[in-house]
């Protein structure tokens, strides 16, 4: 069988079965006689699209749980064809539970002009820490923000002492330092637009990324 070329446009999940159908007296490394690929959304619900091409055609899969299967080079791929989730489970339930957890973002939001958790963010501490602990997680990121009030250097070095302020109370509940990376973006990524000179308590935050 000549290669089979597959183009992915989007964010989706690309599950694909190689499966033989046994020949009377099977031979070590016979290929595969059927190639089947289904497209799956995204954890937060979104679906791209495939290409499934061969020489003699393509067709394009763009709808979560639909097949398109291809049985051999000189055959076009078949029309797509809705799978059930039962159906999904039986043949994807390995590759399904081998995939990592997507990651959880926390906002915390800060006090103007320094490193100091509002009253809220301070409630939010404990989810962050129990995450952490349920996913043994070994890639953390921390990024900190400012807002636009102050000089663009000064607010570099607020918005990193907020990061490190994160990390510090991290590494406190015994997570390994070397896990944590620590970036600070200033006021150059706001969550909300303003002019320069503008107190925005959504702006003054450390985004902590669990993966």
């Amino acid at each position: 069988m000549k290669t089979l070329r597959v183009c992915v446009s989007g964010l989706l999940i690309l599950l694909w079965l190689l499966s033989c159908a046994p020949p009377p007296a099977p031979a070590p490394f016979s290929p595969p006689k059927r190639n089947l690929f289904v497209i799956m959304p995204d954890p937060d619900g979104k679906t791209g699209q495939i290409a499934v091409t061969n020489q003699a055609g393509t067709q394009i899969v763009d709808k979560p749980g639909q097949a398109t299967e291809v049985r051999d080079a000189k055959t076009a791929p078949e029309p797509p064809r809705p799978l059930d989730e039962k159906e999904i489970a039986r043949l994807f339930g390995a590759a399904l539970a081998a995939q990592p957890a997507p990651p959880v973002t926390y906002i915390l939001y800060f006090k103007s002009g320094g490193a100091d958790l509002t009253e809220e963010s301070l409630k939010k501490l404990p989810a962050i820490f129990a995450t952490v602990a349920e996913r043994k997680s070994s890639d953390i990121t921390v990024v900190g923000h400012s807002d636009t009030v102050g000089a663009k250097q000064k607010n570099y070095e607020i918005s990193l002492n907020r990061a490190k302020r994160i990390k510090e109370l991290l590494v406190s509940k015994g997570v390994d330092s070397g896990k944590i990376a620590t970036e600070s973006h200033g006021e150059d990524n706001p969550l909300v637009k303003t002019a320069d000179e503008v107190a925005e308590p959504r702006n003054r935050r450390v985004e902590v990324t669990i993966r």
